[in-house]
This record gives C-alpha cells, sequence and structure tokens, in this order.
C-alpha cells in the first residue's frame, strides 16, 4: 500500500478538470494515444453533449517515480451544484485532491465549496490554477486569491496549462509525494465501502468499492451489512477507466465488485460489503434529501413499466434520485421524482430518453412545503394536489437556502436586481481579489430552482457563478391557485404561490392555455381560482362550420332553421361536452412553467 494513492480532482464547472484528467492519462500511458480523444472520462452521451461531467469517473494509472511504480486512483468528479452529492462521495474514497481554478475566471462559488468538502475529510488538498496559456489569464490575481482562501504560501500553487500539457508531470507527482498511502489492514476479514453502482444485465450489479480492510477474489461470498443481502463475486477488478478483471482487490484499493445481485434495492451506496455478515458497517454516506419534486407520466401509458424499470437502473447510478407511484386523472399512472435541484431533473429527464427511449410528460419542478393545519398537526406538501382546503390551514412554511454568488463587480447591480425579485435576504459581502465580490443572501427555495441560474449567467455574460445549501423551514403567505377548464378542475395546472402573486400567475396561466389549447365546437372558458373565488378568465371560442354553405339562393327561413340547430347543439355540447386535453399542452405548460 506504500505506493498506492488516491485522489480527486475538484473544481468548479468549466474549470478543466476532465482536461486535466486527459493529460494525466496521456502521461501515465493508461490510453494508448490511438484511442485518446477529448474529455475521456466523460463517458456518457450526454455528458460529451453538454460539455460537462454528471457522474464520477474513477480510473487506475501506472506511473514509475523515483524508479518506484506506483499504482494511481483517480476519480474525475462533476462541477455543478446538483451533483454535490457525487463529489461528496468520491472524497471519502480518496486521501488527496487537487482543487482547480480557472486562471481567467478566478475562484468561482463551487471552488469554495469543493475545498469546505476536502478540509472536513481531513484531505491533502494541491492547489493548482489552470489555462495560464490563455490571453485572458489572470494569474497574479487568482493566485492571490487562492493563497488567501487555503491559507498558504504562493510558492505552494501550481501553475498549468492542461490544453497544453504545461507542468502537468509536476502536479503527478506532487500527489505522490503530498498525498498520504491509504491505510487498511491486509489481513483482516474483508471489508469495503460502496461509492457507486451500475446495472449489467449478466453479471448482476456492478458495486464500485473502496477497500478498506482485507482482500476479495473471484467466486468468494458477500455480505452487504444495511440492506441484509448477501451475493456471490461473478468478478473484481479495476477501471482503466473500462472494467478491467483482477485475480483480487486489496486493503487500501479502489475498484469493482460484480454481484450477481440482479434486484436494484438491495445494493446501497454507502453499504457495507464485508466477507462476514457479523463484520461491523463502516461510516457511510449521509442520505441525500431530494430538495426538488415534479412528476414523470409516459406519453404512451402502456411504457409504465418501462418507466418504472428505467428508474430503478438509473436510482443504481444515482443515490441522491428518488422516486415513488402517483397516479393523475389527466396522466394515468406515474411517478413523483425528487432531485436536488432543476439541472438534475433535466440531467434524469434526458437520460431516460436517450438511454431508455421514453417519451415523458414532466411537471414543473416545486420544492415540499410545510403546513400546519387548525388543529396544529404538521404535514408536507410534495404537489399541489396534496394542499388541503384553504379553510383547513394555520399555518404555510416553505424552505429556504443559502445562496452564495461570486460576481465581477461591473453586475453588482444587475445581480442584486434578481435577488430582490425573489425575495432575498442580503447576509453579507465581501471582496474577493481585485474585483470580484462574494454575495451571500438568504431566499425561498422555489425562486432559485427554474430559471435563476440562467437568469444570473445571463445578466453577467456568463461571469458569475452560484453555490446554495438547504437552510430548513420559515413562514410563508402561500395558497393554492387552480385551473378550471369547461369549469372541471384539471389538478395538472394547479401551482403552489405566494397570495401576492396570485392575480400575475392566473392571468399569466389562463393567457398560456388559450394559446395551447385546440379549439373546440363550443366555447370554452379557462378559470383561474382560489378557494372557489375566480381571479383569472380567458375564454377560447367555438369552432364556426358554415352549415348554410350547401345553400345556393331558397328561403331565408331553412338557413334560420340550420343555424338554431347549430346553435342548439353547440349548447348542448356545452353542457354534456367534457374536454379531452392532449399531452402535447401539458408538455407545454410544463415547459414554459
Amino acid at each position: 500500500m506504500e505506493n498506492l494513492r488516491n485522489f480527486v480532482i475538484i473544481a468548479h464547472i468549466d474549470h478543466g478538470k476532465s482536461t486535466l484528467a486527459d493529460r494525466f492519462l496521456e502521461l501515465t500511458n493508461t490510453i494508448p494515444q490511438t484511442k485518446m480523444r477529448e474529455q475521456f472520462l466523460d463517458a456518457m452521451d450526454l455528458e460529451r453533449g453538454r460539455g460537462i461531467t454528471i457522474k464520477m469517473h474513477p480510473v487506475r494509472m501506472n506511473y514509475v517515480f523515483n524508479s518506484e511504480p506506483y499504482i494511481l486512483n483517480l476519480i474525475d468528479t462533476p462541477g455543478h451544484a446538483d451533483f454535490n452529492y457525487e463529489v461528496s462521495r468520491s472524497l471519502a474514497a480518496v486521501e488527496g485532491a487537487i482543487l482547480l481554478v480557472d486562471a481567467t475566471q478566478g475562484i468561482q462559488a463551487q471552488t469554495i465549496y469543493n475545498f469546505e468538502l476536502a478540509k472536513k475529510q481531513n484531505l491533502t488538498i494541491i492547489p493548482a490554477i489552470n489555462k495560464i496559456d490563455s490571453p485572458q489569464a489572470k494569474i497574479e490575481d487568482t493566485k492571490t486569491a487562492l493563497s488567501q482562501l487555503l491559507n498558504i504560501p504562493e510558492e505552494e500553487i501550481f501553475l498549468v496549462s492542461a490544453k497544453q500539457g504545461k507542468n502537468i508531470k509536476e502536479l503527478l507527482e506532487a500527489v505522490i509525494k503530498k498525498v498520504p498511502a491509504p491505510k487498511g489492514e491486509i489481513e483482516k476479514p474483508f471489508r469495503s465501502l460502496i461509492f457507486d453502482s451500475k446495472y449489467d444485465s449478466y453479471k448482476g450489479i456492478i458495486a464500485y468499492v473502496r477497500v478498506i480492510d482485507g482482500k476479495i477474489s473471484q467466486g468468494e461470498k458477500i455480505h452487504l451489512i444495511q440492506s441484509k443481502s448477501e451475493g456471490e463475486i461473478k468478478e473484481v477488478g479495476y477501471f482503466k477507466p473500462e472494467f478491467r478483471p483482477a485475480h483480487d482487490l486489496k486493503s487500501g484499493e479502489i475498484g469493482y465488485l460484480a454481484t450477481g445481485i440482479k434486484e436494484p434495492g438491495r445494493v446501497r451506496v454507502g453499504d457495507t460489503v464485508a466477507s462476514s455478515e457479523f463484520a461491523e458497517p463502516l461510516a457511510g454516506y449521509k442520505e441525500p434529501k431530494p430538495v426538488v419534486f415534479a412528476s414523470m407520466y409516459p406519453e404512451n401509458p402502456e411504457d409504465f413499466d418501462v418507466l418504472k424499470e428505467s428508474l430503478s437502473k438509473l436510482k443504481l447510478n444515482d443515490a441522491s434520485f428518488n422516486f415513488e407511484p402517483e397516479t393523475k386523472e389527466a396522466l394515468g399512472r406515474g411517478f413523483r421524482c425528487g432531485f436536488l435541484g432543476s439541472l438534475h431533473a433535466e440531467i434524469i429527464s434526458e437520460r431516460l430518453k436517450n438511454e431508455f427511449g421514453l417519451n415523458l410528460i414532466i411537471s414543473t419542478p416545486s420544492v415540499v412545503f410545510k403546513i400546519r393545519d387548525q388543529k396544529n398537526k404538521e404535514f408536507l406538501v410534495f404537489s399541489p394536489s396534496d394542499w388541503p382546503n384553504q379553510a383547513e390551514i394555520k399555518e404555510t412554511e416553505e424552505p429556504w437556502a443559502r445562496i452564495e454568488i461570486i460576481t465581477p463587480s461591473q453586475y453588482l447591480g444587475r445581480v442584486l436586481e434578481i435577488v430582490k425579485e425573489i425575495n432575498g435576504e442580503q447576509i453579507e459581502t465581501k471582496y474577493f481579489g481585485s474585483d470580484k465580490i462574494l454575495l451571500i443572501y438568504e431566499v425561498p427555495l422555489k425562486g432559485i430552482i427554474s430559471g435563476f441560474y440562467d437568469n444570473l449567467k445571463s445578466v453577467t455574460q456568463g461571469f458569475a457563478s452560484m453555490n446554495y445549501e438547504i437552510l430548513g423551514y420559515r413562514k410563508g403567505e402561500l395558497v393554492k391557485l387552480e385551473i378550471l377548464i369547461a369549469g372541471v378542475k384539471e389538478e395538472a395546472f394547479s401551482k403552489i404561490i405566494y397570495r401576492e402573486d396570485l392575480f400575475k400567475e392566473g392571468k399569466k396561466i389562463t393567457e398560456r392555455l388559450k394559446e395551447v389549447l385546440p379549439s373546440q365546437l363550443f366555447a370554452v372558458p379557462i378559470q383561474a381560482t382560489v378557494s372557489g373565488k375566480i381571479i383569472a378568465r380567458e375564454t377560447i371560442s367555438a369552432k364556426r362550420r358554415d352549415v348554410i354553405a350547401p345553400l345556393y339562393g331558397g328561403d331565408y327561413t331553412r338557413k334560420r332553421k340550420l343555424l338554431e340547430k347549430q346553435k342548439k347543439g353547440k349548447r348542448e355540447l356545452k353542457e354534456k361536452g367534457r374536454i379531452r386535453i392532449p399531452s402535447q399542452v401539458f408538455l407545454e405548460m410544463f415547459k414554459t412553467g
């Protein structure tokens, strides 16, 4: 184990983590030059298409330093705030971290958050400034700010260009010199911690593990301590970065175990895999709590079972994702899903479409509200359909978050405006380096889950960054806005909003529905109501058919009879007719929020 090093690369989004990992793969000859491509570890099509890392990616590299062979286990991590849980899991599997900062952008919100996470895990942190070859690089400013953040001399910071390969060798060798070898006892019975997993139709669930004690080989029995499951190892191996079978996995190493278990719920991230069912469980991971919820329904109702199976497989690969069945009259059977943020929700829905071929109807993401009724009983509301009658409610609460925004000073005024729009409360302002400001606010979570990040990027021309963490619940004046179409309540369009926004939201929804709903043979009223009181209304005019077109000349009474008959028919249709809302309408409404 003395010649083993486990480390991660952590950074804000787009600071060059995946490019740096590419250079390490080339330097260690892990990937032959003929097979090398940009962002090699970003294996998912979605990652390559979007240019971001979504999943952590482990890889084992071999390197000779001072005539000694070393094994280096690297984990490349995501940078977006919605995937913080991926970062926290990878940090628990290693002893060191390269903290990477973009010289053109300087320290960003996620840089600070990742540094705090690594510090809590007592990891050895190696700071590096990337993109020093760029004409826009502010090397001295970034170096000063980073040394202040880490409280270290500027000389300890590495200056690299991942794109050109400059100083990459020195940085990798610093990992060997500074990151401690893992601890563990090979003589003890086998114990390992699952930090990720993947489904394989032949080998069962493949658990990504960090071995703490002992060793394991193919054919041995294993026990999953917390889920009280057992299996037999079909294969063990390393990440090269594809699965590479090996004879065994030993204490201190990172690798995979093909468990042979086919039921997704039996293998959980954070569980302990051991050779004995009586082994002491390792400290797992704090279970992530979803903060954003959205409903998912298959466009084709016959795809419900396919959707259920697909969600189970995705949960294996993403422990922060939750789902449970729900049924709505308008949409049929589906699932209420929990996410860590709106980007997380977007990624899951795209993966369902790309990897499983599912076309879905997805509701607008919302947060979980807390209600206290007149008897002082407290309960959670996950969707508008759970909202009780307004008369029964004594008090409503909503989740709040602490957001940290780093912005160039020239955009300060615009940033303050958009935070004010979501009722943010300013906590602190700090100057960071020569021209950057750190703004710390407390805001209602519902204000930032949909569109806020894009808005922030837009008003700062892409230069601002943001990170957030959940604080807890606070009182809010919240009510349920209901939508009636032709006198029938359509629960799918209901919304929980602030009382002060009632008229604005009611008008917005009724006007949008008037645009997207198809015309009928009778006039269709669209009403926004609160506690039975109508606050906004639009009407879709009836479709007209020219019933007198076939008549050429003739008595006017004949024409009048036909018109009267049409009028009567429309009146009867209006009384009896039930509108069938096409799935496309739901898609359009959910898209626009």
